[in-house]
């Protein structure tokens, strides 16, 4: 699916994103910013101070966590987040190779030199990181909001993994955040949906052919006037 670049940079425009795989995103990373800017106001001494009312930020703090999963979860009913998913869990040669090598972006008239696909594998470990750190925040938040089934080693566990996988989730954020406001083609992606030819050409080569195969119809087949 195309249609005109607005930019006229491309001529058209390839959907990238479409709104429910955008709105999951959107979710989880508003769920992410309240539970961090929530735990900066509960355990950050000097933030504690200035806000105060910490019974009202723990309640959003546990509220938020706990939605976390609920976006994606809805996210499932797309066809286009299934399939997504499916290309996240997939590290193949191509991936190791964009690891490895030190001119991932060079560009080679006007094309990546890697042939990466829909993700690269930055963003593969990025996703693969978010999801896990969901599941841990979870499983130990459940620990710290019902406390009673569990021994105190295993609060204290939890306490120690949950407040430091909390300063890991916050630097993976400031990274994504930092490499996505680099790319504007990246964000025109995400809030808009669509991407322009040139930008897909030189950061996913292997998903623009696979896009332009898809949208190529078929050649009709020639009549051959010579036969009855």
């Amino acid at each position: 699916m195309s249609r005109r670049d607005p930019g006229g940079r491309g001529g058209r425009a390839i959907l990238r994103f479409t709104l429910p795989e955008r709105a999951v995103h959107h979710a989880v990373a508003l769920l992410m910013i309240i539970c961090l800017v929530t735990a900066a106001c509960l355990y950050v001494p000097v933030v504690a101070a200035a806000v105060g009312r910490r019974e009202l930020f723990k309640t959003i703090h546990v509220i938020a966590g706990f939605s976390l999963p609920a976006p994606i979860l809805a996210g499932w009913l797309s066809k286009a987040f299934r399939t997504d998913l499916g290309r996240l869990n997939r590290f193949g040669d191509v991936d190791w190779e964009w690891l490895r090598r030190s001119d991932r972006r060079v560009v080679i008239d006007g094309e990546g030199a890697i042939p990466v696909g829909k993700f690269n594998a930055g963003q593969k470990l990025n996703a693969a990181f978010v999801a896990g750190a969901i599941l841990v925040m979870l499983g130990t938040g459940a620990m710290l909001t019902f406390p009673g089934p569990f021994p105190d080693g295993w609060r204290t566990g939890a306490t120690f993994v949950h407040d430091w996988l909390t300063l890991g989730i916050f630097a993976a954020f400031l990274g994504h955040l930092w490499f996505a406001m680099r790319d504007r083609g990246a964000m025109a992606g995400m809030w808009d949906g669509h991407v322009d030819r040139p930008w897909a050409a030189r950061h996913h080569p292997a998903w623009l052919a696979e896009q332009s195969t898809q949208s190529t119809p078929e050649e009709p087949e020639k009549h051959d006037a010579r036969r009855p």
